[in-house]
Formats: structure tokens, C-alpha cells, sequence
């Protein structure tokens, strides 16, 4: 008789097989809105609430711009003798609206609002990681008193559910004249974002060891010097991944988007779901709305999706 020996740390092969079948059905079970937020965003309004639902393109349903027109562009019915006396439509979206009977009167507000995300979300980020670099730096290497208690104070700001200082925040804010201002709103999101960067990027300073800094300053380095050209450039997995955390929730964040902003500032959260079509809400172009939304977010984490892994599991394993 033989035996076969094999690691009891080590997975077998069934253990595998079931592992990879379950991520694979979970993965294809959290695509499934995706898939559907993009379907709709190319059917026409009829089809978008239809039912049963048109789910096969060019078998179902026939795939359309209507929607990412009726996004970038705002539109106005007119008679069909004034649109007779027109001259020939000069685009897509032009084509698409006279078959409506409507003429595209100008862009809609989404473009600035979608821009107002990309400077709030990337500006709120680029300070939070700077604030939470320096304050993890400080609290693993020096001595502060009762730092136990400040690390715990500053993570309990996370703690704090949006409504229960919305309404403080709100006066505050109009007192300052911070409303519906994108400084304001880069400060808002960094204040709630700094204590997850400092938690973040402190666990990972402390994986760092010290004799690398002791070894710099001897060579004639001064502690921001060495700070700089030793400690960042090895905690540059932690302070990207600690970015993209950070980027999600100023991204996605609503509720205060909501309460403090409603027109120079608005973000495109707030401002997708009140997108109105002819009778009712335009639903492929809310649909059209949230796929281009998601694409920034989307290409960030994928190109430091290396650095996002090694992030989330660095200091997992020691030596």
C-alpha cells in the first residue's frame, strides 16, 4: 500500500475547484447591474420600460444613441411644419431628436457636473493621502502623547453616519460662504477621508524598519530628507492603494453632495437621478448618465490594480 502525502496548509484540488466556482458566480452575480446599466443606456425609453424586459441587442431590441444624446444635449418639442422648414440635421443627435419631433436646443448640465466630480474626488484624494502620509509618519515614529487615544479619536470621525452632521455642517458652511463651492466640498470629503488615510498608511509606516531612516541620517540625510527618498518610496503600495479607497467615497459619496451643493458645485451624483425626459424620467439617459460615471473610477483601480492588491495584503504574511 502507498500513501499519498500532501500539506495540510496547502488546498487540495476539490477545495480549489468549489473555490474558483463560487468567486466566478459571485463575480458574474455583481456584473449583472453593470450589464444592465449599460444595456440601457442603449435602448430607446420605450424599450428601457418594457416588459418582459428587451434584454439581447439587435434580437430584443435595437441599440441607440437617444439616450447619451438626451444626456449631453437638452431638447424642445416643435411643430412638424417648423421642423419641415429646418435645414438638414448637422449630427446623429440631431437626427434622433426631429424623429421626435424636438430640436436640440443646447448642451445639458452634465459635462460641468461631471467635471466638478473630477476636481472635488481627485482634489479631496490628493489632500487626504498628503495630510494622512504625514500624520501616520508621525504618529509610527514618534513619540506622541497618548497617541492610543488620538488614533482612536480620529478614526471615530469615521464612525459618524453623514446625517448626524449634516445639518451643523450646513450652517456652518453657509455661514463661511463654503455652500455649493467646490472648496468646500474638497475640505468636507478630506475631513472624512483623513482618518482612514492615517490608519491606512500608519499600518503600513510601521512595516517599514526604522534602521533604514538611522542609516540615512547617518550617511548625513536630515529626517525630511530621508522621509522622502526612503520611507515614501517603499510605502508607495499602501499610499495608492490608500488613494483609491479614498477616491471611491469622494466619487460615490451623495448625501452631502446633496444638502451643500446645488448648482456651481453640484457633483454627478446628485445631479443623474434628476434627469428628465418627455413624461416622466429618461431612464437611458440616467442609465447613460452612471456608465460614463463609472468609467473614471473604473480605469483608476485597474491601472494600480497591482499596487491595489499588494496594498490590501501587504504585511499579511511575515518572515
Amino acid at each position: 500500500m502507498s500513501a499519498t502525502a500532501h500539506s495540510v496548509v496547502a488546498p487540495s484540488g476539490r477545495v480549489k475547484l468549489v473555490a474558483g466556482v463560487l468567486v466566478v458566480a459571485y463575480a458574474l452575480i455583481t456584473l449583472i447591474p453593470l450589464v444592465w446599466i449599460g444595456l440601457t443606456s442603449v435602448k430607446t425609453p420605450t424599450d428601457s420600460i418594457s416588459y418582459p424586459p428587451k434584454v439581447v441587442p439587435f434580437l430584443d431590441f435595437q441599440p441607440s444613441i437617444e439616450g447619451y444624446c438626451n444626456l449631453f444635449m437638452t431638447r424642445s418639442r416643435q411643430t412638424p411644419d417648423y421642423i419641415a422648414g429646418l435645414p438638414p440635421a448637422s449630427g446623429a443627435c440631431e437626427e434622433v431628436a426631429r424623429a421626435r419631433s424636438m430640436v436640440v436646443v443646447g448642451a445639458s448640465n452634465y459635462v460641468p457636473r461631471f467635471v466638478n466630480s473630477l476636481i472635488i474626488a481627485f482634489g479631496s484624494t490628493a489632500l487626504s493621502v498628503v495630510l494622512g502620509t504625514a500624520a501616520a509618519y508621525a504618529f509610527s515614529r514618534f513619540r506622541v502623547p497618548l497617541k492610543d487615544d488620538l488614533l482612536f479619536f480620529i478614526l471615530s470621525t469615521r464612525m459618524m453616519p453623514p446625517i448626524a452632521v449634516a445639518i451643523p455642517i450646513f450652517l456652518m458652511y453657509r455661514e463661511l460662504g463654503l455652500s455649493d463651492t467646490r472648496l468646500g466640498m474638497i475640505l468636507l470629503y478630506t475631513s472624512v477621508n483623513v482618518s482612514l488615510a492615517v490608519w491606512l498608511l500608519k499600518g503600513f509606516i510601521d512595516e517599514i524598519p526604522r534602521e533604514y531612516e538611522d542609516a540615512a541620517m547617518i550617511d548625513g540625510y536630515t529626517r525630511l530628507q530621508a522621509f522622502r527618498k526612503v520611507v515614501l518610496p517603499q510605502a508607495t503600495t499602501g499610499i495608492v492603494a490608500t488613494a483609491i479607497f479614498c477616491l471611491i467615497f469622494a466619487w460615490n459619496e451623495y448625501a452631502f453632495a446633496v444638502l451643500l451643493t446645488s448648482g456651481e458645485a453640484q457633483t454627478a451624483p446628485p445631479f443623474i437621478p434628476i434627469i428628465i425626459g418627455e413624461g416622466g424620467q429618461d431612464w437611458p439617459a440616467v442609465a447613460a448618465g452612471t456608465t460614463l460615471f463609472l468609467l473614471p473610477i473604473l480605469v483608476f483601480t485597474v491601472l494600480l490594480r497591482r499596487h491595489l492588491l499588494r496594498g490590501i495584503t501587504f504585511g499579511a504574511v511575515r518572515k
